[in-house]
């Protein structure tokens, strides 16, 4: 039996919005007809490592909704101490679908591809929907702008 095709995506995903499932349905797309969409999504102390701050949901109710999307067939909590090529050796995706503002995640994957002995398609995702309300930073200073009216 043939194997279905990989793909992989992550991201934080605090404060599901349209982008993050318009994205979601375009990374499995991208993987052609009955594909399989893996996502991981960022451990709550990886997102205050790089960010700064703790997302507003935690960890496991973000890989709940996410898992809960129609196009995710499976979603994982990242790992804490493997790296790119780590995940992609584990993984083995066939594609990995990068989010238009990942640019430092793209530069990674680009780089751990450099050793991997298997054929990876890395496609970028566009943005979707109205620009003020693309990103979930974005929602939670429109949020409190309203509030503050």
């Amino acid at each position: 039996m043939k194997r279905r095709r990989v793909v992989l995506a992550a991201g934080v995903f605090d404060l599901l919005h349209f982008g993050h499932l318009k994205a979601l349905e375009d990374a499995k797309k991208a993987g052609g007809r009955g594909s399989r969409l893996i996502v991981i999504v960022a451990r709550d102390r990886t997102v205050e490592r790089r960010k700064g701050r703790r997302p507003i949901l935690p960890e496991d109710q973000r890989r709940g909704l996410v898992e809960a999307l129609k196009p995710v067939d499976k979603a994982i909590l990242g790992y804490e101490n493997m790296n790119v090529a780590g995940v992609i050796q584990k993984i083995k995706p066939d594609v990995i679908a990068i989010g238009y503002d990942q640019h430092d995640m793209l530069k990674a994957v680009q780089e751990a591809l450099k050793t991997y002995p298997g054929k990876v398609k890395v496609v970028k995702m566009r943005r979707y929907g109205p620009r003020n309300l693309d990103s979930s930073s974005k929602i939670k200073r429109r949020v409190i702008e309203e509030l503050k009216a």
